[in-house]
Formats: C-alpha cells, sequence, structure tokens
C-alpha cells in the first residue's frame, strides 16, 4: 500500500489545525505539517517512518514534517454496531505558521533542535507526556485563541525536555525526502504494509520493474544491507516491542511479526539479539521493575 498525502481540513479563523479523531485513524501517510498525536483510546501497530512499535493509550508522537505514518488498531476497536471505539487527539501546524522566522530566533534554539529530530519521529514519554497529554485533553474544549496558547505551552515543555526517543532511522527520513518516484521508497513502503504477510521477491521485483542483480546492488547501496536483512530487522523489531505484552503467547507474536514457524523465529531472534525471545521477555520486565523502583 502506497503512502498517500493526507491534509486535514483547517478553519479560516485558526492558524493551525486541533482535531479530535473519533473515526477509524488514516492508513499509511504524510503531509507537509508537523504532527503531535495523543491517542486516547486505543492500542495496536504504530508505524513511523522504518519503525515498527505496539501502543496502547497514551501513545505520544511527534512527527515531522512529511514522515510517513500509520496507528492501525486492533480489532477490538472496530465494533459493527457502535462504530469505531477509539479515539486520538491531533495538532498539526506548518512550520511558517508563526511566520518564516519564529522558530530561528535565538530564544528557540532548543526547540529547533526537537523539530529537527522529529524527522525521524519523537516517542514522547515521562513527566513530559503527562503534562502534554494533560493539555491537549483540556484543548478539546478551548476556544481557539486559547488553544493558541496552550499550543506556546506546549512548545514550552517540549524545548526543555530530554524525554522522547527517535523512531525512524535518519537513513529512512533521508530516503522518503527524495523524489516521490523513488523506487526505494516503493520498496520500504510495500515492507511496511506487508511485514506481517509473506513476501516474495518476485512481487517486490514487479513493484519497481527491476532484475534482481539490479535491485539487490541498489537496495545495498541505500540502506547499507540486503531486503532480507531489512525485513527481517522490521520483523525483529516489531517482535521486540510486543514481546513487553505478557499476555501474548511467544508463539503468537512470532506469527503476529511475520514468522511462519516458531522454531524458525527463534533461530533468527538469537541470531540478531543474542537472546532468545524468552530471555528478552524476561530481560524487559525486569528493566521496567527496576524503572518504577527508582520513579518511586
Amino acid at each position: 500500500m502506497k503512502a498517500i498525502e493526507i491534509n486535514l481540513m483547517k478553519d479560516t479563523n485558526q492558524s493551525f489545525i486541533f482535531y479530535h479523531e473519533k473515526n477509524p485513524f488514516s492508513r499509511w501517510h504524510y503531509h507537509p505539517e508537523f504532527e503531535l498525536v495523543l491517542i486516547h483510546k486505543g492500542s495496536g501497530k504504530r508505524m513511523v517512518g522504518d519503525h515498527i512499535d505496539h501502543f496502547e493509550d497514551g501513545d505520544l508522537v511527534f512527527l515531522g514534517s512529511n514522515l510517513p505514518h500509520e496507528w492501525l488498531c486492533d480489532e477490538k476497536y472496530f465494533d459493527k454496531e457502535n462504530g469505531f471505539q477509539g479515539e486520538g487527539i491531533v495538532i498539526q501546524f506548518l512550520e511558517d505558521f508563526l511566520g518564516d522566522k519564529f522558530f530561528s530566533i535565538p530564544e528557540n534554539l532548543k526547540l529547533r533542535k526537537v523539530l529537527d529530530d522529529s524527522t525521524q519521529g519523537c516517542y514522547i514519554m515521562g513527566e513530559t507526556k503527562e503534562r502534554i497529554s494533560l493539555i491537549m485533553l483540556k484543548m478539546i474544549t478551548l476556544s481557539p485563541d486559547d488553544r493558541l496558547y496552550s499550543l506556546f505551552e506546549i512548545f514550552k515543555i517540549i524545548s526543555k525536555t530530554h524525554e522522547y526517543q527517535l523512531l525512524a532511522s535518519p537513513n529512512f527520513t533521508s530516503t522518503f525526502q527524495a523524489e516521490k518516484s523513488n523506487t526505494m521508497k516503493k520498496v520500504i513502503e510495500y515492507i511496511m504494509q506487508n511485514f506481517q504477510k509473506k513476501i516474495s521477491m518476485k512481487d517486490v521485483l514487479d513493484l519497481v520493474n527491476m532484475s534482481s542483480t539490479t535491485f539487490s546492488v541498489l537496495f545495498k547501496k541505500t540502506y547499507n544491507m540486503t531486503f532480507s536483512e531489512y525485513l527481517l530487522k522490521a520483523r525483529i523489531g516489531y517482535a521486540c516491542s510486543l514481546l513487553t505484552d505478557n499476555n501474548r503467547s511467544i508463539s503468537q507474536i512470532s506469527f503476529d511479526a511475520g514468522f511462519d514457524n516458531l522454531s524458525n523465529f527463534n533461530r533468527l531472534f538469537k541470531k540478531t539479539k543474542n537472546l532468545t525471545p524468552k530471555e528478552y521477555r524476561k530481560m524487559a520486565f525486569e528493566s521496567e521493575k527496576y524503572d518504577k523502583f527508582y520513579e518511586d
């Protein structure tokens, strides 16, 4: 599935977009605006560039301009009788919505850095997430002018924090920002949408209309790894995010991440991470307990 450009409507009396999303979240897409996304209700698979993860209620991510992304909710949020049960809050703004120099003035150097980091997507955590989420929820009932001042407060919080992780790789970002006809961009889009299924090299070659040799050389040159290695990286990365959920069996996770059998999953996971999936899960939960101890 190709990433499409989606633009939300901006009211004529507003300089930026505030949107309370109660419809199914948009599929794999991008847009010129920076975007702050809070998932108030929902869980499922989040994709930002070439990063894949599992998300839950409270997920907060800051996205740069034209970075493709998708939040795909689990089936339980799609009710035939009552409609979509997920809920999100979205803030979008263009880089020049406050003038072409606002984000470049000396007082905004720290904020500028976060905007630059957002080209890879910033997963916001900790107290920063709690403070920003509270502001975004309050913005639902505010007037347009009060929403603007709330956005300034969010800018202030973001400019002073280090509580975020970068998601997409720099290489993906620079490649995707290239021409829209970029061949490798089509391939990465195809991987991100289909990694949970069986992907044949023939389908990929048909997609880009290349010979196997030409494609292999170009892909390796662009991403410094083979197509198979990239696909495995996507699947293992998603499996790692699922392993932090103790309610899913390792067998189910192997299937959800696109592996055809459990033994193959265990072998490739161990080869990639130097840990078995069971060992990785144990380590993740021990780390979580350690973090909570020091937070308390």
